[in-house]
């Protein structure tokens, strides 16, 4: 089961990654170029994150897991919130994380991919 700790440092692994209390002092939030990608509740227990997924395979995951549920306090169409409560195998939340930046650099302007050669 991931902590906080090792999803932060696989984050910061990540170009162009920042970290910052943006909304208040419990929600963690990283960020590529500026652009939100992860949102981390720490108050939360179990731990909660919000991930960007593609539409389709949100529906999917959420169908498939019941620690899958649509964004908290995001567009849920975009959004999933997930309830890190040791259902989930960590490789999973790896791979959801890694999709969630890819999703947000994907959207990005020509002059912010820039930044991440």
């Amino acid at each position: 089961m991931l902590n906080i700790e090792q999803i932060r440092k696989h984050c910061l692994k990540k170009k162009a990654v920042t970290e910052e209390f943006p909304f208040d002092e419990e929600t963690l939030v990283f960020k590529v170029t500026g652009k939100i990608f992860l949102l981390a509740s720490l108050e939360a227990i179990p731990l909660q994150i919000n991930l960007k997924c593609d539409p389709e395979k949100a529906i999917e995951l959420r169908e498939e897991y019941e620690a899958v549920q649509p964004g908290y306090h995001m567009n849920k169409k975009h959004w999933n919130t997930i309830i890190i409560d040791g259902t989930i195998p960590a490789a999973n939340l790896i791979e959801w994380i890694d999709e969630s930046y890819k999703l947000v650099v994907a959207g990005l302007k020509k002059s912010e991919k820039k930044l991440l050669e």
